[in-house]
């Protein structure tokens, strides 16, 4: 079941709308969507080497643009729904502090969850709740994406057959990896 799965991935990757889907993927893993690009974008440069840098390119933008929509989430949702309450409930001071501590250490969360497998969503969504400056988010989301994307697409350009040749070979514990890394992003999330 494995194989036709990464088999049909790998014949997808190389399809002609490939890279919609990947920004459509890219776009919506940054402020609501579980699953990251890498499951698109990682066999899209293995299929297509020569097309790594498109790719990454496609990624990065999606990506930074879908983080704005997360940040509008944070932002908006926090002011209309999420203050009120806690005003109602005397905590207005406490999210205060937590904003101004977020904040003073923000770019280096929003940059840590921009190249790790943290869910990038969970700050983007951070940053606009606790009015984090829209330019200090936007230039650390594109310096974080792209240190992300291309290192990835760099590695993959510079090792693709190798690098495939292990993954082929190897299909049930790359799966198995991929999988632990994933519940630990959540597992992360659940516990920070």
């Amino acid at each position: 079941m494995l194989r036709r799965l990464y088999d049909r991935t790998m014949r997808l990757a190389d399809h002609r709308h490939a890279l919609w889907w990947l920004a459509v993927v890219a776009f919506l893993e940054s402020s609501v969507f579980p699953i990251p690009p890498d499951v698109l974008m990682i066999p899209m440069i293995l299929a297509r080497p020569s097309r790594a840098w498109l790719i990454a390119t496609v990624a990065l933008i999606a990506s930074v643009l879908g983080g704005l929509l997360g940040y509008g989430i944070g932002a908006l949702a926090f002011e209309g729904i999420g203050q009120p309450i806690l005003s109602a409930m005397g905590k207005a001071d406490a999210m205060a502090e937590f904003n101004s501590r977020f904040n003073d250490f923000g770019f280096w969360a929003v940059l840590t969850a921009g190249v790790t497998p943290f869910p990038y969503k969970v700050i983007t969504i951070m940053s606009g709740w606790t009015g984090m400056p829209l330019a200090t988010f936007m230039a650390t989301s594109l310096l974080a994406r792209s240190l992300r994307f291309f290192v990835v697409a760099g590695l993959l350009r510079a090792f693709g057959p190798p690098v495939r040749d292990f993954i082929e070979k190897r299909l049930g514990l790359m799966f198995s990896l991929f999988i632990a890394l994933l519940l630990g992003g959540f597992i992360l999330v659940r516990y920070l």
